[in-house]
């Protein structure tokens, strides 16, 4: 998507920011990311303000009023949203400014421990009733195995993306970012989401998958519902890269491809990687 200086909005809109804000001191243009039209860190006079806007006409601007309306209900791992204008062609979010670097996720980062921490604290977190998203079971169900997508179904709020640009390392903390794609289903998707990135950071899918143990929801979890999950994973991966081949999407592909076998196979087979016991309460 295109991107402009947040200075090459209209005035109209730049003084209705300032009217919430306080008196702009200066704007930089914020690196990374490919969804939004705007991205900048605004200097006021009331503080920092992170803001990221689309045009309204646009195709996703859909995903961001569902990140608008979803914000209130999130955790204090998540960034605070200050406000959700809709104006002039224009949808544009205020946030807390997160001062902060991507989440490093290879094997014993310092930075998993964070992670873990704020995941659980999601997991605790139920979808709100009153706010329009994707149910988990329609999402997977062009990729489930035939009458296995209401295995997916559930009440947890799920980000679904939990890829390292979209957790930020500040304070001793990891912050969840970029929720394009809130999710209702199961609470025990995000975990297993997570092990195929942890998988592309080069842990192995034992690994991986004892890293998803660490969390409840994914304890006890029927094998025939896993099973599901890693044939639904690897079918939207190989979609992915038949789409568009590009070589981390092909990876991923594989990565996903060796995740589902290892939780559709029988423990003996997968060297560990069923995720059917849980370890006990750590000392």
């Amino acid at each position: 998507m295109f991107r402009i200086p947040f200075e090459q909005l209209p005035a109209d809109i730049r003084q209705i920011v300032a009217d919430k804000t306080g008196a702009l001191l200066q704007a930089v243009a914020v690196r990374g990311g490919m969804n939004s039209g705007i991205a900048s860190v605004l200097e006021t006079e009331s503080g920092s303000v992170f803001v990221k806007g689309i045009p309204a006409d646009h195709p996703q601007v859909g995903a961001q009023r569902r990140e608008a309306a979803v914000a209130p209900h999130l955790p204090t791992s998540c960034p605070r949203l200050y406000w959700h204008l809709e104006l002039d062609g224009w949808s544009l979010l205020g946030y807390e400014v997160v001062d902060g670097r991507h989440a490093d996720y290879a094997p014993g980062s310092p930075d998993l421990p964070l992670l873990a921490a704020a995941l659980t604290e999601l997991q605790g977190i139920s979808a709100p009733a009153d706010v329009e998203i994707k149910q988990a079971e329609e999402r997977w169900a062009p990729y489930a195995p035939e009458g296995t997508a209401r295995y997916f179904a559930g009440d947890a709020l799920l980000h679904t993306d939990l890829a390292p640009d979209n957790v930020l390392i500040t304070g001793g903390r990891a912050r969840l970012v970029d929720w394009a794609w809130p999710t209702r289903g199961a609470a025990w998707i995000d975990p297993g989401a997570l092990a195929l990135r942890l998988m592309d950071a080069g842990h192995s899918v034992e690994e991986a998958v004892a890293f998803a143990r660490r969390f409840p929801s994914w304890c006890g979890v029927a094998p025939e519902v896993l099973a599901a999950f890693g044939a639904a994973t690897a079918a939207l991966w190989r979609e992915i890269a038949e789409q568009n081949g590009t070589v981390w999407k092909r990876a991923m592909a594989q990565q996903a491809a060796t995740l589902g076998r290892a939780l559709g196979a029988p423990v003996s087979e997968a060297g560990g990687a069923s995720a059917s016991h849980c370890p006990g309460p750590r000392r």
